[in-house]
């Protein structure tokens, strides 16, 4: 049941308090609410002209939503009385609750038990814009307008959401939800009922922590069967805790990797600044995903065309080259072949500007460019049957714009031809400008008109072409494994401990015994050399010296045992079999990241993990074929394959041995981290020499 079905389309709103309520009803106005509004106030008549009740008893009615703007005591009282007459949602602005303190926690706990099971957002939020309704629960300007439909935008920040509707994009905004404490209702929440929403079209977050892994996954996958995208701006980095830190991964992967390999599961686009979130959203909005990643560029410049040729090949969109009629058919456009044959006709292709301010023969040049046609490179049947040569998924006109005062009469033809080609063609058409300032809001606006998606910027069109082409190929989503934090203490296993369990799951170890130093050349004898000797304690052995290979008889035993010993400062020592014709060494690592889930990770191992941290991470549950997927990702995948005449590596039993460490998360009870580094990748199997594993201590 969505619970906030009332606040997203109100009937009636309330607001209670003195300045910033009334701000409130005064964006009401702005947005032509056309609903009952009410205002609560103690001594006011009225607040910018709503007449004023003196307390939320003697309102006319039962309000769908309200904005709570009263001290963070009287908060609570407000609450209690609008949960008891059955209020839709508490929007509640005060602070100096969970954040302020063990005085605030307490009262923020007063807070949820007054409202019972009326939803409350925040408190300590700047509220919440639904502009289909034109509702404001608003305490200060906002720079939203009402629409029919649009993308959502929810943010834990109030200062960020302010900031979110102050943009100008020409991309319709439906709702804009601030959160702040989210002592009741969180971005999980929020999202099931955006994506419940007919007029919500996408979804933006701006999320620094989630609390329900498992109902956020949900949200998601429903949102990839509505096809509405949703995109997401993650910041900070929750603490790894002191429990993980002796491992090699804590060091080289930090937490936020988890809500990467999340996000990338669910479908779930993530970016790094507030300019791309909306613009990844705009072009998704408009987009939707595309079923391919290939781009035709259009420009007037060489330069702009090295620019757009560079950013693609570091974000993989395929630039597919002009086959020879689509050439001719371009030099019959452009007219003039004295001039025509000076312009070299390739994808991104400088249409030079001969033609500039010609309507006819840039919509002409521009069709024969961008129409569907089997003579585009890179013809390829995709694994659904489609052909990927029927034409570019996407083109992109690059087109700066004069500023104010200048002009800017002989521009207009270049966009309006490239409208005309784009609507001709069939073409997703995006403009974008080199720089944010050369694309004018009436710019941007007659672009739209045109069907066109205008971005401020080439990289910035660029990467949300990526996102619509990523969205396009998104696949069924499986919700991760749950995982529950572990708290007290934690111990580190032994060696032999964690290679016992490991030996129990089914991962090849070497034979090996935990001995004193006297007794280690005739175990060493009985394992059979070479042997390697290991002190017994240290995380990481080799940094302290307590590791010798390759010892291939007694004497060479005798000899290293009584100092590699010493860099545990103790009697013992491990003698376990050499692994011998390896090929690769590799990192594989499972740890829980409470709330988001079981974080597998694999990556170049050995003594050079950390100099190159060339990791790749999932989430649990894997699949052999996913498993396989990231070895491949690794610097280290032409050791595993074969090369140059070289063997390659078991494949099958290096993929048997991540599964079988991923398995080890579910079988032992308390685990908190577990890593292998390195497992050894030979040509007939794969092998375990070195792992550390963390449990609770309880």
């Amino acid at each position: 049941m969505n619970r906030l079905a009332r606040l997203l389309a109100p009937q009636s709103v309330a607001v209670v308090g003195g300045r910033p309520a009334e701000r409130a009803v005064e964006q009401c106005r702005r947005l032509g609410f056309e609903g009952d509004l009410w205002a609560v106030h103690p001594t006011r008549s009225d607040l910018a002209g709503v007449r004023c009740v003196p307390t939320v008893d003697d309102l006319p009615g039962v309000p769908d939503a309200v904005l709570v703007a009263v001290n963070r005591r009287a908060t609570v009282e407000v609450v209690d009385r609008l949960a008891a007459m059955g209020a839709g949602t508490a929007v509640c602005y005060a602070s100096g609750f969970a954040e302020a303190g063990s005085e605030g926690e307490a009262l923020q706990r007063a807070l949820n038990e007054a409202a019972g099971s009326m939803p409350i957002i925040g408190p300590n939020c700047y509220g919440t814009v639904s502009a289909v309704a034109g509702a404001a629960l608003w305490p200060d300007q906002q720079g939203l307008h009402r629409v029919e439909s649009g993308v959502a935008l929810v943010t834990q920040s109030g200062n960020i959401g302010l900031d979110l509707s102050l943009q100008t994009r020409p991309m319709s905004i439906a709702h804009l939800l601030t959160l702040g404490n989210q002592a009741d209702v969180g971005i999980e929440e929020c999202l099931e009922a955006l994506i419940s929403d007919p007029t919500v079209t996408a979804v933006g977050l701006h999320v620094e922590a989630l609390h329900d892994a498992a109902r956020f996954s949900t949200a998601c996958a429903r949102a990839s069967r509505l096809g509405k995208p949703v995109v997401v701006l993650k910041t900070g980095v929750s603490d790894r805790g002191a429990e993980i830190a002796a491992s090699h991964t804590s060091s080289i992967v930090g937490s936020d990797a988890a809500y990467g390999a999340l996000f990338d599961r669910l479908a779930v686009r993530r970016v790094r600044s507030i300019p791309e979130l909306l613009d990844a959203l705009h072009v998704l909005d408009g987009l939707g995903g595309l079923s391919g990643r290939r781009i035709v560029s259009l420009s007037c410049s060489g330069g702009e065309a090295s620019i757009v040729a560079d950013r693609c090949d570091e974000l993989g969109l395929d630039l597919p080259s002009f086959g020879a009629e689509r050439i001719d058919g371009i030099r019959t456009a452009l007219g003039e072949p004295d001039k025509a044959s000076l312009v070299s006709v390739s994808n991104p292709f400088d249409y030079h500007t001969f033609i500039w301010d010609d309507r006819d023969r840039l919509t002409a040049t521009f069709t024969e460019a961008i129409r569907p046609g089997e003579d585009l490179s890179g013809d390829e049947v995709r694994s659904d049957g489609i052909l990927e040569g029927e034409g570019p998924d996407a083109a992109v006109l690059v087109l700066d714009f004069p500023g104010a005062g200048l002009d800017d009469t002989s521009w207009w033809p270049t966009l309006e031809a490239f409208g005309e080609a784009a609507a001709i063609t069939g073409t997703n058409g995006v403009v974008a400008a080199s720089m944010a300032e050369n694309l004018p809001q009436a710019v941007e606006a007659a672009a739209s008109d045109l069907g066109l998606i205008p971005v401020r910027g080439i990289d910035e069109a660029l990467r949300a072409l990526d996102a619509a082409a990523w969205w396009g190929r998104r696949s069924t989503i499986d919700a991760p494994c749950p995982v529950e934090p572990v708290s007290g203490a934690a111990r580190i296993l032994a060696e032999s401990e964690a290679k016992a369990w490991l030996e129990e799951v089914g991962l090849s170890v070497p034979d090996r015994a935990v001995v004193s130093i006297s007794e280690a050349p005739y175990i060493a004898t009985e394992i059979g050399f070479p042997v390697v000797l290991k002190a017994v304690g240290p995380a990481h052995k080799t940094e302290v010296g307590g590791v010798a290979l390759g010892l291939s008889d007694r004497d060479a035993v005798a000899d290293a045992a009584e100092q590699v010993a010493g860099a545990s400062h103790g009697d013992l020592v491990m003698v376990e079999a050499q692994v011998e014709g390896v090929l690769a060494e590799i990192l594989v690592s499972v740890r829980r990241e409470a709330p988001v889930g079981w974080l597998l990770t694999v990556g170049v191992g050995g003594t050079l993990v950390e100099m190159f941290r060339d990791t790749v991470c999932l989430l649990l549950p894997v699949t052999g074929d996913e498993v396989l997927g990231m070895l491949h990702r690794l610097a280290t995948w032409p050791l595993l394959a074969g090369h140059s005449g070289q063997p390659g590596a078991d494949l099958e039993s290096v993929v048997d041995a991540v599964l079988a460490v991923a398995r080890v998360a579910i079988e032992i009870d308390g685990l908190v981290e577990v890593e292998i580094n390195p497992l050894l990748a030979t040509s007939d199997g794969a092998t375990v020499v070195d792992a550390l594993m963390t449990c609770a201590a309880d």
